[in-house]
């Protein structure tokens, strides 16, 4: 890969979109070189939004497929960075 690919994903209901999101991460896990995942959370209530930031290593053909899968997803927002190397 030529570039620093970073991709963002705002889940709107992470308890809807959880499972199918899980499983095309997992599907993709070998591009997944980093993974940071949060949301606010307190003693009353969880929220039902997160964000995902994923820090992606692979060939750019690998990681278009995996953000058309993502973007394929109800309820996902994408964003993507990239960086020169």
């Amino acid at each position: 890969m030529d570039e620093i690919r970073i991709i963002g994903l705002h889940i709107f209901d992470r308890i809807k979109e959880s499972n199918r999101t899980q499983l095309v991460l997992s599907k993709y896990a070998q591009l997944i070189k980093t993974r940071l995942g949060f949301h606010e959370f307190s003693t009353d209530v969880c929220s039902r939004s997160g964000i995902i930031v994923l820090q992606l290593d692979g060939n750019n053909n690998e990681c278009d497929a995996f953000e058309e899968e993502l973007l394929s997803i109800g309820g996902i927002e994408v964003k993507k960075m990239s960086f020169l190397k």
